[in-house]
């Protein structure tokens, strides 16, 4: 079953379209985990490009984060997304696609180091947070709308949240200028039952704001989720090409834009950027799903431990993985 657009079939909805319904692309900055944002820009500058072809809505081109936290020597440039790294890979972008770098919480020296809007080729804020840091995401939430930026909120690792901390939560932010909240799967975790609980939930406490969907791709359910979360009224929705993320990944951009059948996306810049880029990028990156991430998955543990035992020596010894983590055998 597919989007429903309020002028199609009751009887066949999966020839229709959501025109409201928007793709976020976070190949580069959530892709970036798997290789400390280690990435030519020659290889940002061609993500960027087949996403404008393809008719993308924004482009997550990394994060915002304090270089103090991740010096240069270490990390990427677009672990910190300064404007002249994202200008010579996007120019002035004078195109339909909006640029967006995401600010964590406790990670981030958001007051100096996010620009004005007028001074910035970004054009939308994330604030990622966990539910213990909202207090500082609200400074930063603000803070991101009074520059001028266009904000979204990203409460990270919800399936770990209990309901009463997820009500106050949405309480709080609530009243602010949030454009897009978002329910995070971080653990890749949740069923397609809680994809809708949650997505309702976010609705109801957040009227007058879109809420998106952020999956990972654990259990082999990222696609699955994020159509049950746009089913049920989510009209934002992240994914990657080739479903580049932390650990086993994201939800497929190639998926998601033959998904929503809207004929301003195009599949085939896609297509072409994964045989020119992504297939190189497979030969030298581990990610997608395997049966560490399925565990953790299933028991709602962050894939960190499945993310170190895949980088060891050991990341095809699948049973010594299991009996370490599962203790109930």
């Amino acid at each position: 079953m597919s989007s429903i657009s309020s002028k199609g079939s009751s009887r066949a909805p999966w020839i229709t379209y959501r025109p409201e319904l928007k793709v976020l692309d976070c190949t580069v900055r959530d892709g970036g985990l798997v290789n400390d944002h280690q990435f030519d820009e020659s290889f940002v500058k061609a993500v960027y490009e087949s996403l404008v072809a393809a008719g993308v809505d924004y482009m997550e081109i990394g994060y915002k984060n304090a270089k103090r936290f991740f010096p240069t020597d270490k990390f990427g440039p677009f672990r910190h997304s300064d404007e002249e790294a994202m200008r010579r890979v996007v120019g002035e972008n004078k195109t339909g696609l909006k640029l967006c770098a995401m600010a964590d919480a406790g990670k981030s020296d958001w007051k100096k180091d996010i620009l004005p809007k007028k001074d910035s080729v970004l054009d939308c804020i994330r604030v990622a947070c966990y539910v213990n840091q909202i207090p500082e995401a609200v400074e930063m939430i603000v803070d991101a709308h009074e520059k001028g930026y266009e904000v979204w909120c990203n409460i990270m690792a919800i399936s770990t949240v209990n309901e009463n901390e997820i009500d106050q939560a949405l309480e709080v932010l609530a009243p602010l200028p949030i454009a897009t909240i978002t329910v995070v799967d971080s653990f890749g975790s949740l069923y397609a039952e809680q994809v809708e609980i949650l997505v309702k939930k976010y609705k109801a406490a957040m009227p007058g704001k879109e809420v998106g969907m952020h999956a990972h791709n654990n259990q082999q359910l990222a696609f699955a989720n994020s159509i049950e979360a746009i089913i049920h009224g989510a009209n934002r929705v992240d994914c990657t090409i080739d479903g580049l993320g932390r650990g086993a990944g994201n939800c497929h951009t190639e998926l998601m834009l033959g998904f929503l059948r809207n004929p301003k996306f195009k599949l085939r810049p896609l297509v072409e950027v994964i045989q020119n880029q992504f297939l190189k990028l497979r030969q030298e990156l581990d990610w997608g799903p395997s049966i560490p991430y399925i565990i953790t998955g299933q028991r709602n543990l962050h894939p960190r431990a499945a993310m170190e035992w895949r980088e060891s020596d050991k990341k095809d010894r699948f049973l010594e993985f299991y009996d370490k983590i599962v203790t109930d055998i």
